[in-house]
C-alpha cells in the first residue's frame, strides 16, 4: 500500500482529521472537543500538523504539535496503526526538534495514551518517552471519565449576585481571554484562538457558559461541545478565578452546561481530567462521571538552549 504525507493545507483538512477520530473514537482522549483543540494557534503554522493519506486517498493518520498544551496528538486508522504508529511519532520527534527556537517550542513534549494501548506504549518507549505515572513527588496520570444522560443532573443556583449564563458573543472575548490565563495561570489562551472556536461550525454557542459576578466581570466559566452523530458531549475546558473559588461558581457552571447538553440530547458526556488526587477528579465525579479509561502521561525533553 502506497502511503503519502503532506502538511495541512486547508480547513478541510480538520474535518477529514476530526472524521477519523470518531471512525475509532475508543481509541482516541481527544473527539468531542477536537474543534477547541484544532482552533489553537499550533494551526498558524502548517508545518506543526502532518496528515497521511492512503492510495485512494483516504485520510489514514494525522498528528499536530499542539504547543499551547504541550501535547502531540494524533490519530490513526486502526488498519493502519501497526505500521504507521511509529512514523507518527519520528515525524514528531523531528518536528520538535525542527521548532527549538521558534514560539512552537517546548522544553518537554506529552502524549496521552490509555493504559490498555499496550503497542502505542511500547512504541512511545522505544522512540525516548518516559511514563510520568511513578516518577516521584511530579507523578502525573489522567483519567477519561464518561457520566450518562441516564443519570440525574444535580442542580447548584449561583450564590445571590451572580448570574449563569451565555457567553455574550465576540464582545466579550477580550475579557474572557484574561480570565482563562488568570485561572490556568498561561498565557497560552489568545483572542485569536477564542475568536476561531465562536466561528467553528461545531460551535453552539448556548453551550458557551459563562458566571457573571455581581459588578459585572466574568469569574468563572465551562466551555462544552456536542456531536449531532453520535450524540456525545465534552466538557472543555472549565474554571472558576481563584478569588472566587469559595462561592463554588464552577459547580454552577458545570451543572448548568451538563444540564444544556442533556437538553440536546446528548446520551454520554465525556471529561477529561487528572487522577482521583486532583480536585477535578472529585468535582466531577460528584456529577456522576465514572472513569472508563486510565491514561498514561509520556513524557520526552528536547534541549532548548
Amino acid at each position: 500500500m502506497t502511503i503519502t504525507q503532506r502538511p495541512f493545507s486547508a480547513e478541510q483538512d480538520k474535518y477529514l482529521m476530526s472524521a477519523l477520530a470518531r471512525q475509532s473514537s475508543e481509541n482516541n482522549l481527544h473527539v468531542v472537543d477536537l474543534p477547541y483543540r484544532f482552533s489553537s494557534w499550533a494551526f498558524d503554522n502548517p508545518e506543526n500538523i502532518s496528515l497521511w493519506f492512503d492510495e485512494n486517498q483516504q485520510l489514514v493518520a494525522w498528528a499536530t504539535l499542539q504547543t499551547p498544551f504541550w501535547t502531540i496528538d494524533y490519530g490513526c486508522h486502526p488498519a493502519q496503526e501497526s505500521h504507521l504508529h511509529q512514523e507518527i511519532l519520528l515525524w514528531a520527534d523531528q518536528r520538535a526538534q525542527a521548532v527549538l527556537k521558534t514560539p512552537y517550542e517546548r522544553p518537554s513534549w506529552f502524549v496521552m495514551v490509555f493504559s490498555g494501548q499496550s503497542n502505542r506504549i511500547r512504541d512511545l518507549e522505544n522512540t525516548g518517552f518516559k511514563c510520568q505515572s511513578d516518577v516521584g513527588d511530579d507523578s502525573w496520570s489522567k483519567v477519561l471519565m464518561r457520566r450518562s444522560s441516564q443519570t440525574p443532573i444535580k442542580t447548584y443556583e449561583p450564590r445571590s449576585g451572580f448570574t449563569v449564563r451565555s457567553l455574550a458573543g465576540e464582545s466579550e472575548v477580550q475579557e474572557y481571554v484574561e480570565l482563562h490565563q488568570s485561572v490556568f495561570e498561561s498565557k497560552n489562551m489568545t483572542v485569536d484562538w477564542r475568536i476561531r472556536t465562536l466561528q467553528h461550525p461545531d460551535y453552539k454557542p448556548d453551550l458557551d457558559i459563562v458566571v457573571e459576578s455581581p459588578d459585572g466581570r466574568l469569574v468563572a466559566f465551562c466551555i462544552c461541545w456536542f456531536n449531532n452523530e453520535s450524540l456525545d458531549g465534552h466538557v472543555e475546558p472549565l474554571g472558576s478565578h481563584k478569588d472566587f473559588r469559595q462561592y463554588g461558581l464552577g459547580r454552577a457552571a458545570l451543572s448548568e452546561g451538563l444540564r444544556r447538553l442533556q437538553s440536546l440530547g446528548a446520551q454520554n458526556i465525556f471529561v477529561e481530567t487528572d487522577n482521583y488526587r486532583n480536585t477535578a477528579f472529585r468535582l466531577y465525579a460528584s456529577f456522576g462521571f465514572q472513569t472508563i479509561q486510565d491514561v498514561h502521561v509520556y513524557r520526552k525533553d528536547y534541549e532548548t538552549e
